[in-house]
């Protein structure tokens, strides 16, 4: 099939590697500069600076729960999130779809060393850091007071694969139909107009959500491993992204099941254990805390896969594979704020919460807006995210975290503060990502043309397939049954494509 108007790509690359040399290259300049230069006076006050602790405060053991915690999230991205993501597609964007959270996971990382980080957790102002710490500078050995028994780089790279897995959610909501080179500018822009934001807001030293740090302007909520920053941010832009892509060519006239839910659910497990480092790891150290978010965020994705599982049994006569995963993972991402904040028990009982709730919202809700929402990054994450907020502000057990408790104990200003803080991340991820989308789609484009979603996005967008083993067999053994085992290969006849004929 021909392809379309090469020159974009052309300049798109030459824009990018030329911004990715200016970044790797500045370190060369600030070289000498090892030192924070003292903030100027204003009449504000401001924030203090991060402080810096001395290597002998560090925990071996504290040490070693946070790196193995970085790599269990790290393995929520791939391979855990990249067969989730990937089994739910035709067999034609399985690749394409794979390939969205893999190349994340090197591109985000870059991109957090040179600034991410800094503009998450140093200190300026109550909605994003300063430039303290770009390109790693004074992030060393010595332990910084986010986690001061674990050195900075540890606590660094533990908040990076945060920074991966958020914006590779999103990629659920616009498969099947994105451009490669616009799924990378989006991703980029977003983590650094909106994920960086968010993660000062709410964790860093000084930010406007932060319960633990707060500066003068605050409304402190709870939120111990991401559920407005992570999975609200991320789901509410998901939902803004399949608004704005439009909906799949054939969508709701042409069937387009999940080519393999065995793929899925060996995501969905690697989720499920990947989680613990998520959320147990969020207590920064191997301690009572940790141990509390682990048990809880198990009980609590167990309830949700239970939950989803059972009101799909009752609705539709059987329960399904895919329900079941859907519902563990929808317990997972509820649980995630309040993880560090409530008793297993009354985690437990957010989770079947959330499996209930989230298959509405994944099911009725999409239907009756009309939305494509392609894996329900918004029915799972954004309104899972949502309901995992509100309901830390009602179940958040003071004893459990330096008084920190919920509507259970009479702390209504908790529950309000919870409702403002998922009020401005819905706000905030909304209207940003439409901007981003409409400068990703004036600059790179957004969708691929028409002829080259029916094609699929493995060869279109990559050259490639992920089943070429299965199509050489079936197309020297089963002849005509070629057509039927290549996944998506049937999409290219308009013929065989309602939606090609009008």
């Amino acid at each position: 099939m021909p392809r379309t108007n090469r020159a974009p790509v052309g300049r798109a690359l030459v824009v990018l590697f030329s911004l990715l040399s200016i970044l790797l290259l500045s370190p060369l300049a600030l070289a000498q500069q090892t030192s924070y230069p003292p903030a100027p006076s204003t009449s504000t006050p401001k924030v203090e600076p991060v402080k810096i602790g001395e290597i002998k405060d560090i925990s071996a053991g504290d040490t070693a729960w946070m790196l193995v915690s970085s790599g269990l999230v790290l393995m929520m991205t791939a391979p855990g999130l990249a067969l989730f993501y990937g089994g739910l597609v035709r067999r034609k964007n399985v690749l394409a779809t794979m390939m969205h959270s893999f190349i994340l996971m090197a591109v985000v990382s870059v991109v957090w060393a040179v600034i991410g980080y800094s503009l998450a957790f140093d200190t300026t102002c109550p909605f994003i850091g300063g430039l303290r710490f770009a390109f790693l500078r004074d992030v060393g050995f010595a332990p910084s007071e986010y986690a001061p028994s674990i050195p900075h780089t540890t606590f660094m790279i533990y908040q990076c694969m945060f920074a991966i897995i958020t914006p590779a959610l999103i990629s659920g909501a616009y498969a099947e139909r994105i451009r490669f080179r616009a799924m990378l500018m989006f991703s980029v822009l977003w983590l650094i107009v909106v994920y960086c934001p968010m993660a000062h807001m709410v964790w860093g030293k000084g930010g406007m959500l932060n319960a633990f740090m707060p500066d003068r302007l605050n409304f402190g909520a709870l939120d111990f491993a991401g559920g407005t920053v992570v999975h609200i941010s991320s789901g509410v832009s998901a939902l803004v992204c399949a608004v704005v892509l439009g909906k799949r060519h054939g969508y709701g006239k042409v069937p387009m099941p999940p080519h393999s839910v065995v793929l899925s659910v060996v995501g969905a497990g690697l989720l499920w254990v990947g989680w613990f480092g998520f959320n147990g790891g969020s207590a920064l150290g191997a301690n009572g805390l940790a141990s509390n978010a682990l048990v809880a965020t198990h009980f609590a994705s167990a309830a949700g896969a239970i939950g989803w599982a059972l009101i799909e049994w009752i609705k539709g006569g059987k329960p399904t594979v895919l329900g079941a995963i859907s519902g563990a993972v929808a317990g997972l991402v509820a649980i995630t704020p309040a993880s560090g904040f409530t008793t297993p028990m009354w985690g437990m009982l957010i989770g079947l919460i959330a499996g209930v709730v989230c298959f509405f919202s994944a099911t009725a809700l999409k239907h009756a807006f009309g939305y494509d929402d392609s894996l329900d990054a918004f029915g799972v994450h954004g309104v899972g995210g949502t309901l995992g907020a509100i309901l830390t502000g009602v179940f958040a057990v003071g004893a459990i975290n330096n008084g920190k408790s919920g509507l259970i104990e009479g702390n209504v200003r908790q529950f309000i503060n919870q409702i403002i803080a998922v009020v401005i991340t819905w706000v905030f991820a909304a209207v940003a990502s439409y901007v981003l989308l409409k400068i990703t789609a004036a600059t790179v484009g957004l969708r691929v043309p028409e002829g080259e979603e029916w094609e699929g996005l493995d060869i279109t967008q990559h050259g490639e397939s992920g089943y070429n083993l299965e199509d050489a067999y079936s197309a020297t053994f089963a002849g005509g049954g070629a057509t039927l085992l290549n996944g998506g290969s049937e999409d290219k006849s308009p013929a065989a494509s309602p939606a090609m004929a009008h």
